[in-house]
């Protein structure tokens, strides 16, 4: 009898593993691009699917339920630094964008015949009051 519930449970475990991997998987990518949603979305998925891998434990096959685990957590972690490592380089590809565009108004400037635009710098915001700026 012990046996033949073995036969059930550790495939059912095994593919529960298996869709606990996948949706942990999901959730790296999702944190990596920044959508916190789908993330949570994925992970809320992960847990039915190590639910399921639990079966396994039944038929003393604790393999598929500590797959399940481990890869959440790997995943999460590598989501996690592959996100900081590509926020590391914003600044320098938002500099880049803004002398492109930048050189490309020039360029359509001096097509048009007109003198070409000063670089265009910004200022904070300074307020001499004690009310905020748009207070009455």
């Amino acid at each position: 009898m012990a046996s033949e519930l073995a036969s059930i449970l550790v495939p059912l475990g095994v593919a529960g593993a298996v869709f606990a991997a996948l949706c942990a998987i999901v959730a790296a990518v999702a944190i990596m691009r920044g959508a916190a949603g789908l993330a949570g979305g994925a992970v809320g998925l992960w847990i039915p699917g190590a639910l399921l891998s639990s079966t396994a434990s039944f038929a003393s096959q604790w393999t598929p339920l500590l797959v399940s685990g481990v890869a959440l957590v790997a995943m999460l972690v590598i989501g996690a630094v592959a996100r900081g490592v590509v926020n590391a380089g914003e600044p320098a590809r938002q500099a880049a964008r803004e002398a492109r565009a930048a050189a490309i108004v020039d360029a359509v400037t001096l097509a048009d015949g007109a003198a070409p635009a000063a670089p265009r710098t910004t200022k904070p915001a300074t307020t001499t009051g004690a009310q905020p700026a748009l207070a009455g």
